[in-house]
């Protein structure tokens, strides 16, 4: 494969996954990146021994280690085709980063969600707040900007030029929903693809705690009404 595809993992006390998510993602990849996001395990550790390149970042925040990990890119001195972002936490099945970055290399399509569709779905491995927040979120983007989005979901894959014109920020829970919310501004092209997803391993520093879950909620709603009422 001619076209350079890199993947970006943020991690948060994932030791007991890390090392079989990047021991799944296909061979054709030319770096996994792994941020060790202020974890107190051996993820770092884990990851390093699977084959990963790991980078530390001590501000604790999903979009703070998706920005280190996409500032580490930018410094070297030949730039990858294609970025891929993936959890550390194994819900996702890695082996089908083949699927996500398909209609970027057939289609020439510039943005691809990996959906975590019901029918694919393993039982449990979306909480009702996930549910509830990827129904919300989805639903007003559709009503504002006739989005055809149905998921929120982390699994995705973005042309690497295009990722750097988003000018991403924000540093927390907002990370993915701005991203969708900035190609739909620009007028990306954009797909979905079905995927399976199960249940992680560990807690979820999101979906598992109720502070975590109203947090990002409020996040996803802010960035989407700020881009309703952007001109």
């Amino acid at each position: 494969m001619n076209t350079t595809i890199k993947v970006i993992i943020p991690a948060f006390n994932e030791e007991a996954s890390i090392g079989k998510v990047v021991a799944e993602i296909p061979d054709y990849v030319s770096e996994i990146i792994v941020v060790n996001n202020t974890s107190s395990d051996e993820t770092a550790a884990v990851a390093k021994a699977a084959g990963a390149t790991v980078l530390s970042e001590t501000q604790k925040g999903y979009g703070y280690a998706c920005l280190k990990g996409m500032d580490y890119i930018a410094q070297q001195a030949e730039k990858p085709d294609i970025i891929v972002f993936l959890d550390g936490d194994y819900s996702d099945y890695p082996e089908e980063l083949t699927k996500i970055v398909a209609p970027i290399l057939e289609e020439d399509i510039d943005l691809v969600i990996g959906a975590r569709v019901k029918r694919l779905r393993e039982k449990g491995s979306m909480t009702f707040p996930q549910l509830f927040g990827n129904w919300l979120a989805t639903n007003l983007m559709r009503l504002f900007f006739r989005s055809r989005f149905t998921d929120l979901g982390p699994f995705r894959a973005i042309k690497y030029p295009k990722l750097l014109a988003l000018q991403m920020e924000d540093k927390t829970y907002g990370w993915t929903v701005e991203m969708q919310l900035k190609a739909l501004k620009r007028k990306y092209t954009y797909t979905e693809v079905p995927v399976r997803y199960k249940n992680r391993i560990g807690v979820s520093k999101v979906s598992g705690t109720v502070k975590g879950a109203v947090m990002a909620g409020v996040k996803i709603l802010g960035w989407i009404f700020k881009y309703s009422f952007k001109k």
